[in-house]
């Protein structure tokens, strides 16, 4: 592990040396800067803005400009001498619940080691301490020429230190939140909810940098000369409609990990609620417009088929207008119930709907085909033939 800072880590008056080392790495892809006439590399140049001389790294010191734009130099010496105890020492000065701190304030994470076979046993010892009690320590160092907020934890068969931003350089959030007052109903929550159950936990371990290895891609089939197949290109953003796009995600989130896509359907109707209804309620009134039986008509003809004879059934079969099928034209012997299931038949109108139609009038379909006068008359010798019956 390659050292970034050394020192010693203050528990009371334990002093344990440590030194500092990167928990992470990148596999950022880097770019070089060429000109693209002859693809030489573009470098720059550190050039003395008074006389525009070219500079080298011995000749770049630092310095610190005032308010009234006064520069006062400053050298590694005096920052070294700087009367921080914090310059060579993390001094623990309290402890908290690592869950406690905010998500904000975590900045990078570093490795804590001992420095020396001497600093294995007080080392080994802060660490079984921190994890039995469940806290992480909180101490500030000072590190590149700034001093850090340090949270110090057990992570495993090491301490971790990760540095955090100091409190008042977090931003207020409050820019950020939806304007104006926002209403989300139990029904959107439902789904919600029902969603992140059907995606179910995240396996960190199983992501991967994307981007890094389609660059790779790229540079290799440009050195051998293939081209990649064109990517797909993202539509606009556009708003949707909320609930719908919520059904359709469960059904989607369940059918990637095996399960039916019924069983999403049937949990989404379920926490749909209001919408639900109104999607019923649509359902009814679209009836009359794909020729379906209402539900007036249904009603109507339960009661009608209830009194009916038998004469009166084959009366009205033979009155009817010869143009529906043998089973439409027998359907006086039906039951109520096998009667309400023939009505809700797609594009079929038997007699005893049209029947009910011309009597209460509630089927707008019905109405409209009562302009024939062949029809009509049927429909009266109809009506007047179950009244002799009743």
């Amino acid at each position: 592990m390659r050292s970034v800072w050394s020192g010693n880590l203050a528990f009371g008056l334990v002093s344990i040396p440590v030194k500092l080392g990167s928990a992470v790495s990148s596999h950022k892809i880097s770019f070089r800067q060429v000109h693209l006439t002859d693809q030489g590399r573009v470098r720059y140049q550190k050039t003395c803005e008074l006389d525009e001389e070219v500079l080298t790294a011995a000749d770049i010191g630092r310095a610190y400009e005032t308010p009234d734009e006064q520069l006062v130099e400053i050298t590694d010496a005096d920052l070294r001498a700087l009367p921080l105890p914090t310059a060579k020492t993390i001094e623990v000065s309290g402890f908290l619940d690592a869950a406690s701190v905010d998500a904000m304030q975590l900045d990078t994470p570093y490795f804590l080691a001992p420095a020396s076979p001497a600093a294995n046993k007080p080392y080994v010892l802060m660490r079984e301490a921190l994890a039995r009690a469940g806290k992480a320590a909180v101490g500030k160092f000072a590190m590149r020429n700034s001093e850090h907020l340090a949270l110090i934890r057990a992570h495993d068969d090491v301490l971790l230190l990760q540095t955090l931003r100091w409190p008042d350089e977090l931003n207020s959030p409050a820019e950020a939140a939806p304007k104006g007052s926002v209403s989300i109903s139990d029904s959107e929550l439902k789904l919600a909810d029902t969603l992140i159950s059907a995606l179910g936990e995240a396996d960190l371990m199983s992501y991967h940098d994307e981007y890094a290895q389609a660059v790779e891609a790229l540079v290799t089939a440009k050195l051998e000369g293939s081209e990649l197949p064109a990517a797909e290109q993202a539509g606009p953003g556009k708003v949707v409609d909320l609930m719908a796009a919520l059904r359709a995600s469960v059904e989607q989130a369940k059918g990637g990990r095996g399960e039916g896509a019924g069983s999403g359907t049937s949990g989404a109707s379920g926490a749909s609620g209001a919408s639900g209804a109104s999607a019923t309620d649509e359902a009814a009134d679209g009836d009359d417009r794909t020729g379906h039986a209402s539900v007036t008509e249904l009603k109507s003809s339960r009661r009608s088929g209830a009194k009916k004879t038998a004469a009166g059934k084959k009366a009205t079969a033979s009155k009817s207008s010869g143009t529906r099928s043998s089973g439409t034209g027998s359907s006086g012997t039906r039951s109520a119930g096998a009667k309400s299931a023939s009505a809700k038949s797609a594009g079929t109108k038997s007699t005893a709907s049209k029947t009910a139609a011309a009597k209460g009038g509630t089927s707008k379909a019905g109405a409209r085909k009562t302009a024939a006068t062949k029809k009509t008359a049927a429909a009266k010798k109809t009506a007047a033939s179950r009244r002799k019956a009743g």
